[in-house]
């Protein structure tokens, strides 16, 4: 790949950014830890809200939506790096969305090889949507990294509306981790979990509340950090130096309805108010076609 000028962006645009898509708001987490080590990188958020949530549509639904809307999107702000903050999604396209696009573009990979070294017990918990926890990435995953290490896979989809309810302002109870939690700790090898992967962005967004309410002490892992490391690389690779401050991004949807919760959502960040991007032609606009 060329390398871009030192000091531009693409465009000639003086402030480097990044698109972080997801199909909610729980590219959030990703996005505070590229805001914490990158504070001069300016971040465009793609938002593929009219078909949230990703977990519970079909694989023949979701992989070409994803690499359209994305694409769309990218080609709308003028990103110079793709970040795809979503498990989901990037089990299901990241090969597909680097070919297709000359920008780098970054995914989100469950933590369990970090995991598997963290644990002392020889026992994790991978808590994902029903989608990434069944997908065969997800299980390739597990039988490169865990090195022996036993996984508990822990599907978990009402975690996702949770922490969108606690970007609402909503106070999430014990009451309604309950279910997650016996889920991890209440299964056979569940008394031996001493290390959970929060393997959906969505997920850390509630790392306090899943710490509080758990049984015992626990680690919280998640790839957001390792996810910020990739993103700093490609700057240093495509030679993009940020500025002190970042510029405002941009803030795009697939859909009107919620676009004024999605856009107060993101409201810690520099953004333009939210833009309604119409889905290309052809791909499903409407909920999954089963």
């Amino acid at each position: 790949m060329a390398l871009t000028s030192a000091h531009s962006s693409k465009g000639g645009n003086p402030s480097p950014s990044a698109l972080i898509f997801d199909s909610g708001v729980g590219a959030i987490s990703i996005a505070r830890e590229i805001r914490q080590r990158l504070p001069g990188l300016t971040l465009h958020f793609g938002i593929d809200n009219g078909f949230f949530p990703y977990g519970d549509k079909t694989e023949q639904a979701l992989r070409p939506r994803i690499v359209e809307c994305a694409t769309a999107m990218l080609a709308a702000c003028g990103a110079d790096i793709l970040v795809v903050g979503c498990n989901t999604a990037s089990t299901l396209a990241l090969p597909a969305l680097r070919e297709r696009l000359r920008e780098p573009v970054v995914g989100v990979v469950p933590a369990v090889k970090p995991a598997a070294a963290a644990s002392h017990s020889g026992t994790i918990a991978l808590i994902a949507t029903e989608g990434t926890v069944n997908r065969h990435y997800t299980r390739e995953l597990i039988s490169q990294f865990a090195n022996g290490t036993q996984v508990i896979n822990v599907p978990a989809p009402e975690l996702v509306t949770l922490a969108e309810a606690k970007l609402r302002g909503e106070t999430i109870t014990g009451e309604q981790l309950a279910a997650v939690l016996t889920r991890i700790f209440a299964v056979p090898g569940g008394e031996r979990v001493d290390t959970a992967v929060l393997a959906c962005t969505h997920f850390p967004l509630l790392r306090d509340e899943l710490a509080r309410f758990a049984p015992r002490p626990i680690q919280w892992l998640d790839s957001g950090a390792a996810i910020a490391r990739r993103v700093q690389w490609w700057l240093e690779e495509l030679q993009l130096v940020q500025p002190q401050t970042a510029a405002t991004g941009q803030l795009l949807c697939t859909a009107a309805d919620g676009l004024s919760t999605v856009c107060a959502a993101f409201a810690e960040f520099p953004l333009s108010g939210g833009t309604l991007l119409t889905c290309p032609p052809g791909v499903n606009t409407l909920a999954d076609p089963d």
